[in-house]
């Protein structure tokens, strides 16, 4: 809403509470005049009523706590009293000319001793309520709110990357080679690298599993060993080893290659031994 808006909007509502303000002026000053007031004091009784609900109502709006509550019962208080004066005013038609003397609010003795008592306390409470609430208004000091007294936000729930590093707990899956088809001429493979210990995460959140194969750019570069080296290798690791404990596994695991490659230097080695024990049976036949 801009301005013009807004002040067309205070202007209509300080016309409807005018017009209002009239309307119930008329009925407070006969009830005045009908308790013994003066034609000054009777003309102003409206604005002792009235006029403290106003008061009332912008104290409600400037005071917090227990202080907004108090002004909250003056004003519910006096506007209940000047409803009951228009509606006494109403009752009662010997009220509407001006000239009305001092005269019974209501037939039955003990309703109109309250009537009575009502609109004669009206003042007093007025000048005794609006004093309090000037008084606290004035006193009133809004709390300020320092940058230390503010509410943190909360914690968004992220994910492990948007808090630290993504540290998986596994290393990513990494396709085995092909298999070597013969150990004189085979291709090139390469070892099955040894699976990196993971860093400590220094949040404490679970870490991010991994969505994918990590690309071939980012993989750490691995020697390359030929056939003939592996069956080096291999007889040398393996020199002293019974026949039993003689299994591709067991050669896989020492050599660190493939299974495929850990079979085919087992049948090798076999292999090399049985023709070595046959030459050897040979010779001692000789």
């Amino acid at each position: 809403m801009n301005r013009f808006a807004k002040s067309l909007l205070v202007i209509a509502l300080v016309v409807v509470v005018g017009m209002a303000f009239r309307v119930s002026w008329n009925a407070q000053r006969d009830i005045a005049t009908t308790v013994g007031a003066d034609t000054t004091a009777a003309t102003l009784y409206p604005f002792v009523v009235d006029g403290l609900m106003a008061l009332a109502l912008v104290a409600t709006l400037v005071l917090t706590g227990k202080d907004r509550t108090f002004a909250l019962r003056v004003l519910a208080g006096y506007t209940a009293a000047s409803l009951v004066l228009n509606y006494v005013h109403g009752l009662v038609p010997a009220l509407h000319t001006h000239a009305a003397s001092r005269m019974h609010l209501a037939d039955w003795a003990p309703a109109n001793w309250a009537l009575v008592l009502l609109a004669t306390s009206l003042p007093v409470g007025s000048i005794f309520f609006g004093s309090d609430l000037v008084a606290k208004v004035l006193h009133h000091r809004p709390t300020l709110v320092t940058d230390q007294e503010k509410t943190p936000a909360s914690t968004v729930n992220r994910l492990g990357s948007d808090l630290h590093q993504s540290n998986p707990t596994t290393p990513p899956a990494v396709p085995d080679p092909p298999a070597v088809q013969s150990i004189d001429a085979a291709p090139v493979v390469e070892p099955t690298a040894p699976a990196p210990t993971p860093a400590a995460d220094p949040v404490g959140h679970a870490p991010r599993r991994p969505t994918g194969p990590v690309p071939g750019i980012a993989r750490t570069p691995r020697p390359t060993r030929t056939p003939a080296q592996l069956l080096s290798e291999a007889r040398q690791v393996t020199a002293d080893w019974s026949d039993a404990a003689l299994t591709g596994e067991a050669i896989r695991k020492a050599v660190r290659t493939s299974s495929a490659n850990g079979r085919l230097l087992r049948d090798a080695l076999r292999a090399e031994r049985s023709e070595g024990d046959e030459a050897g049976a040979v010779e001692a036949a000789a």
